[in-house]
């Protein structure tokens, strides 16, 4: 497998997200995901950010285990939820759950400055050491327990969360800006939708669901805030 090879991988990704985008049209609302989205994903290689031993699977439609019983999101849901951020080139965002820093990539393709929160001290290390490695200046991985954000960065205006918990975080909401928008799987396991919400100007929030979704749950607030790097 070569550079060529994942290459014409990654172009059928995106090819194929194009095509399944079409017929998701009732649920995300409009018929096509954003353009700039599509290019962050044609241009983030994927296989870069799994463990060698599945870079084969890497740009096929499906979660890829990354060891400590996590997986990164399958592409499609990568792409629907970034475009339901509504990303601006100038936004900071809070990303709950790094992973081994796929969607952190695709993320700091197109805000400004991405804070990324990670329960677990390896795959933070190990997605430190990617995101380093494909030349990403403008994140910033931090370990810890991603229900209480990041509030030293705060506030952001995106946050997008990777695992669901059963209620929305109040941590979260607060360090959401008014104005500002959070998409989040949310809901007990096997009963989750995925949502937007958002924050008007005066501070209210609003929540829409869009579609079910199955994530791992997210981490509590029984657990540490955060721990030394």
């Amino acid at each position: 497998m070569n550079a060529k090879f994942f290459d014409e991988q990654r172009r059928e990704m995106v090819a194929a997200i194009r095509a399944m985008a079409e017929h998701m049209a009732p649920q995300i609302g409009k018929t096509a995901l954003d353009e700039r989205v599509l290019r962050a994903m044609a241009k983030v290689p994927r296989h870069e950010f799994v463990p060698v031993e599945v870079h084969q699977y890497a740009y096929l439609n499906r979660p890829i285990p990354i060891g400590f019983d996590k997986t990164i999101s399958q592409p499609l849901m990568v792409a629907v939820m970034t475009d339901l951020l509504e990303l601006k080139p100038d936004d900071a965002l809070l990303e709950i759950g790094t992973g081994l820093g796929y969607q952190c990539a695709v993320l700091a393709e197109l805000a400004s400055r991405v804070y990324s929160v990670e329960i677990i001290d390896e795959l933070a290390q190990r997605a430190r050491r990617r995101l380093k490695q494909q030349g990403y200046t403008n994140v910033e991985v931090r370990i810890g327990n991603g229900y209480s954000g990041w509030p030293e960065h705060a506030p952001f205006d995106k946050v997008i969360v990777t695992a669901a918990p059963d209620l929305i975080p109040p941590p979260l909401i607060n360090q959401l800006k008014a104005g500002g928008r959070m998409v989040i799987p949310v809901g007990l396991l096997r009963a989750q939708q995925l949502v937007v919400v958002q924050k008007d100007l005066n501070g209210r929030v609003i929540t829409k669901e869009i579609m079910p979704v199955l994530f791992s749950v997210l981490e509590g607030s029984d657990q540490p805030t955060f721990r030394a790097s």
